[in-house]
């Protein structure tokens, strides 16, 4: 009998000192699962901070600065009004990159409305084409290159570039130079191109250039579409760039505005 209640203590001892060590090693267990498992959620996590900064994009100091100041992207508010900002790259009159990594076109905002109603008119009349962008506001010191840049008389010079003491309306977010392109983004043809001094280019001389064989009635048309949604919207056309449209003329421009340096 006592031989058997010692066995039976034996047992109840061994079961006692195996069973410590067990449940150490099963807290072991835990606490190096929970390890791991922090460790890939926090690898997940960082994963996804990469993934969403990588989809923001990067705004140059230009924009940074356009925003601040409170003009806006016109394209934040119709996706479907296009934009090649002409002086983004090399093909423009002076043959040089003036804005960098900056290609986008922002307007004051009450501009940039005009213009989403100019979109909705030209869509009204032929749901193919669209409105297409080649400038919009323009930093004074843009416009300072620009001027020194054009060579020829003053006089003939203020006929393309407004002198930069003065500012020009583009400075203030207040004009617009665009055209009309199809589906495919191919400009409509408007008997000359953008940035285009030479007369066939001026409104002004239209009946002239028609008469003497340098445009077509199909370039008039095409001009005359694009001044009839611009001028419906509130814009007016300048008498030497078919292309130039502003939305008030410079005295009301400076009242309303902050010029863009």
């Amino acid at each position: 009998m006592i031989r058997y209640i010692g066995a039976i203590l034996f047992l109840l001892s061994a079961c006692s000192e195996s069973t410590e060590p067990q449940k150490h090693r099963k807290e072991s267990i835990k606490k190096d699962s929970l390890k791991v498992v922090q460790k890939d959620t926090l690898d997940v996590e960082i994963d996804m901070v990469e993934e969403v900064t990588a989809m923001v994009p990067v705004m140059s100091e230009l924009e940074l600065s356009l925003i601040e100041k409170g003009l806006v992207n016109v394209q934040s508010l119709d996706s479907g009004i296009m934009v090649d900002l002409k002086y983004s790259t090399l093909d423009n009159f002076i043959g040089e990159d003036v804005y960098g990594d900056f290609d986008k076109a922002y307007l004051q905002p009450d501009v940039a409305e005009k213009l989403i109603k100019a979109q909705a008119y030209l869509k009204e009349k032929d749901s193919s084409l669209s409105l297409l962008i080649y400038d919009a506001v323009r930093p004074r010191s843009v416009q300072q290159k620009m001027w020194d840049v054009l060579d020829m008389p003053i006089h003939k010079k203020v006929k393309f570039v407004s002198n930069p003491v003065n500012g020009s309306i583009h400075n203030y977010g207040a004009a617009i130079d665009l055209t009309i392109a199809n589906s495919s983004g191919i400009p409509l043809d408007m008997g000359a191109g953008f940035d285009d001094p030479s007369p066939e280019a001026w409104p002004v001389k239209e009946q002239q250039m028609l008469t003497e064989g340098k445009i077509t009635q199909i370039h008039i048309k095409n001009r005359q579409l694009l001044r009839s949604v611009m001028g419906k919207a509130g814009f007016f056309n300048i008498q030497s760039e078919w292309w130039h449209f502003n939305s008030c003329y410079r005295v009301r421009a400076k009242e309303l505005y902050e010029i863009v340096e």
